[in-house]
């Protein structure tokens, strides 16, 4: 059994949670509902996410169940939490006794404030490297989509945590069951309005 644990907080990005979560569950469901995944929130009010969404919590910080993976989103609101001390605190001790810790887009600013991305190798959203770069002690990968370093997995912006949620359940369950799940939720980007496509396709 595996347990997720995403972390929410006011002005999280959508996707960068919501993405992983249908991952994850998708992935418990294929797997007789073996595994759980959970929202976790500072309080227990709705959170209003970047783009208006509002999401309840299943538990506050206080009452987390032991997971064995982290995600921490990112999004607006990262900008503020960095400086909440008891968030900060909470992503420390918590991604201590995980088995992995992951982040999505600006999520890894968190992760570096509390400790686990120090001295790593991390992917964030394109237009925040620099940024994320100049606060030291982290080497931020540039042309990935997500990165691996040890136990951590982080990945670039928005959609890029769909990647990264389908490497970890590929690394948890196997690649035949990553590709299942693939399969389930269609996940096979063929995006219009490439660069490259002639006028009119």
């Amino acid at each position: 059994m595996t347990t997720y644990g995403l972390l929410i907080f006011d002005g999280a990005e959508e996707l960068d949670f919501v993405g992983p979560w249908e991952v994850f569950t998708a992935s418990s469901m294929l797997r007789d509902r073996a595994d759980t995944a959970v929202l976790l929130a500072e309080r227990p009010d709705p959170v209003k996410c970047a783009k208006g969404m509002r999401v309840v919590p299943d538990h506050t910080l206080g009452e987390s169940p032991r997971l064995d993976v982290l995600l921490v989103p990112g999004g607006r609101g990262t900008r503020r939490e960095v400086d909440n001390s008891a968030l900060i605190g909470w992503i420390g001790r918590t991604a201590a006794g995980a088995d992995w810790v992951t982040s999505v887009c600006t999520g890894s600013l968190l992760l570096h404030e509390a400790g686990p991305a120090r001295g790593r190798r991390v992917a964030t959203h394109h237009g925040f490297e620099d940024e994320l770069q100049a606060r030291g002690d982290v080497t931020v990968v540039r042309d990935a989509r997500y990165v691996v370093d040890g136990n951590l997995v982080t990945s670039q912006g928005v959609s890029a945590g769909i990647d990264m949620a389908l490497w970890l359940i590929g690394r948890l369950h196997g690649r035949d069951h990553a590709r299942a799940v693939r399969r389930y939720i269609q996940y096979e980007p063929a995006p219009p309005y490439l660069a490259d496509e002639p006028a009119g396709y």
